[in-house]
């Protein structure tokens, strides 16, 4: 819930930022085709481009998720989100500067926005297993309506198990709704009246949010580290004394 507040608090104050949402891939290959189709190839492969960040934003959360489980780190997870932290404050902190650089600023402020979306997207999709999305929720407002549907359903014919809506589903979706929708609001209300830095609370959510999982694995490796250098001590002076025996 927290991670979609942040989506939809990036989504929509990147919107007032870039004049354009970076969050839902649909929208962009939608955009990319009526380009292509009347002949505007600049758009065109502008959209391709901003696919293609979102892309490598998923990607690069695979490859840290896969790097810390193979190390079987807590903060497996984190580091995609620790990452995210970091870019955001670089946003938050060279927006304002570049503002008179209009032809520069819009497009690297798209192409991190994409990023930063496929980055955070790809470690709630890892984490429940491709069940939820956070940042963009058209999956979830489907499922939600199929739970409606399924409440709607009259369980007539007897011998048949009946249709039931799954109430924890939906009051797990209803929430991640809400936090997107409420996240989308404050998010353009910051942008609106703070700007760029309205990104740097968001950057210190998310640094909370991986801090105690870093810390723990910090812990835990430096706990490692010297009870081997412990044992590899007292391993040496067991064989000076046997040496010496």
């Amino acid at each position: 819930m927290a991670l979609a507040a942040v989506a939809g608090a990036i989504n929509a104050g990147g919107f007032l930022a870039v004049g354009r949402y970076t969050s839902h891939m649909t929208g962009i290959l939608s955009s990319a085709a009526d380009d292509l189709a009347l002949g505007d190839w600049a758009l065109a492969l502008a959209a391709g481009v901003i696919l293609l960040t979102f892309l490598l934003g998923a990607a690069t959360t695979a490859l840290l998720v896969n790097w810390g489980e193979r190390r079987r780190l807590a903060c497996a997870y984190g580091v995609p989100l620790l990452l995210e932290a970091g870019l955001l404050l670089l946003f938050g902190l060279t927006g304002g500067v570049l503002d008179d650089h209009v032809a520069i600023r819009v497009p690297l402020a798209l192409l991190l926005l994409a990023y930063l979306m496929g980055l955070q997207n790809a470690v709630v999709t890892k984490i429940s297993h491709a069940e939820i999305r956070t940042t963009h929720m058209t999956g979830m407002i489907t499922d939600l309506g199929i739970e409606l549907g399924r409440f709607l359903y009259v369980n007539r014919r007897e011998g048949l198990e009946p249709v039931k809506v799954r109430r924890a589903k939906v009051s797990l979706q209803l929430r991640l709704i809400g936090c997107f929708f409420g996240g989308g609001v404050a998010g353009a209300l910051g942008f609106k009246h703070f700007g760029y830095v309205s990104t740097l609370p968001l950057a210190m959510f998310l640094l909370l949010l991986a801090a105690p999982v870093l810390g723990r694995d910090i812990r835990v490796r430096t706990r490692g580290r010297r009870l081997s250098r412990t044992s590899k001590r007292r391993q040496i002076l067991e064989n000076d004394e046997s040496l010496h025996r």
